[in-house]
């Protein structure tokens, strides 16, 4: 059977792989706590499910323009400018299904064959498959616990090139929690100016931040840079709406012309009634929005401590999204029966047989050290999988 070479040097994405490995063996009846899935716990809020109800009972259940409706466009324009200081009009806005399809949307208008796009790593894992299917080629930039997970702007610069084509920056980091500082937006800013490049800017974690942590948009920092600057956005994390697939995208009006002509031979617009809720969403209090970040808030100080506090384990303090990304190499050339845990994939495979604790092994992140684990769970759940992780290892040879 004939596989296009797209499809076959396309890797799937190992966070929904151990979260659908951790529902199946739920399903059946094995106990495992899952710390994969990136997504908040907590259900969408009533007033957002209401609102597409009504869309449904109205019979707003028909195509939309492309890019999305005009009334949520506009109030992604008023979010911009509220949140972060930026004036857009609709026509520089396009509504995506998801987040994530706004970014596929954006490597797949800037890319050309043989184009580079710069990703700092740790990085989330679709970045570069995004940008391999897009003919590109992505280049990382490495960091580490040392610099806070944050790419020093030397480390970016040595790997410009005459192909180099954008600078991804994701701020607050999934999967390190990492938020750039200000300083070094200001300096990925100058480095895009100098080189003509563009800068996507992934903020999909904005609003969870801590400990007098600031989330700055790079667009804010000037018109010109705005002009290069393709601001990735949705409502997946923030509002706990996942499954509803509403991202979005704001750029100079020729970019996002482009994206909609892709959208429209692709996807066409997101669904209606998602458009609706996300509408709802937007034009509302933040009260619910700042509950759950409160909650995340308790939740990484507990899974943070806990980690530290177990043998082998060494974890950074994320500043952001809602991730603990902790170094475990320390552990690696330890026994498992016959087998030596060597690598993050071996050490989560040995945590799901032996703790039933589901972790993403680090590995897709370009981070083979550490492994990821999502504190948007309960603190029971955060509570007991710290006890087994800690019992596992104990037992380790």
């Amino acid at each position: 059977m004939f596989i296009s070479q797209r499809a076959q040097r396309t890797s799937p994405s190992p966070t929904l792989a151990i979260t659908a490995k951790a529902r199946k063996m739920r399903e059946e009846g094995i106990d495992v706590l899952s710390f994969g899935a990136g997504e908040p716990d907590f259900d969408t809020p009533e007033f957002i499910k209401d609102a597409a109800i009504t869309a449904l009972r109205e019979g707003f259940t028909k195509y939309t323009p492309t890019a999305g409706i005009e009334p949520l466009r506009k109030a992604i324009c008023d979010k911009l400018w509220r949140d972060n200081g930026l004036k857009y009009e609709p026509n520089q806005i396009i509504v995506t299904c998801g987040g994530k399809h706004a970014l596929y949307n954006t490597f797949q208008v800037i890319c050309d064959p043989g184009d580079e796009v710069i990703i700092p790593a740790p990085y989330w894992v679709s970045y570069p498959e995004m940008v391999k299917l897009a003919d590109g080629v992505p280049v990382f930039v490495y960091a580490d616990e040392s610099t806070g997970f944050v790419p020093t702007i030397d480390a970016i610069r040595e790997k410009i090139t005459a192909r180099t084509r954008a600078i991804v920056v994701n701020s607050p980091c999934n999967p390190t929690g990492a938020v750039f500082p200000r300083q070094r937006l200001e300096e990925i800013a100058d480095l895009a100016l100098r080189h003509d490049l563009y800068i996507i800017s992934d903020e999909i974690y904005e609003k969870m931040v801590y400990d007098g942590h600031e989330h700055f948009s790079i667009a804010s920092l000037g018109e010109e840079v705005k002009k290069r600057t393709i601001l990735v956005n949705g409502m997946s994390k923030a509002y706990s709406m996942t499954g509803w697939r509403i991202g979005y995208a704001a750029a100079e009006r020729e970019l996002i012309a482009a994206m909609t002509r892709i959208q429209d031979q692709s996807t066409s617009n997101p669904t209606s009634i998602a458009q609706r809720a996300a509408l709802a969403a937007l034009q509302a209090s933040e009260d619910a929005v700042k509950q759950m970040v409160t909650a995340f808030a308790e939740r990484r100080r507990a899974i943070v401590d806990g980690l530290n506090n177990i043998p082998g384990f060494r974890c950074a303090e994320p500043g952001g999204a809602f991730y603990a990304f902790p170094n475990v190499s320390a552990l690696y050339g330890k026994r498992w029966g016959d087998r030596v845990l060597n690598n993050s994939d071996a050490f989560a495979e040995y945590l799901l047989e032996v703790a039933r604790v589901a972790v993403v092994p680090g590995s897709g992140f370009g981070a083979d050290e550490n492994i990821r684990l999502s504190y948007a769970c309960s603190l029971d759940t955060i509570r007991n999988g710290l006890a087994r992780i800690a019992e596992a290892v104990q037992a380790l040879g």
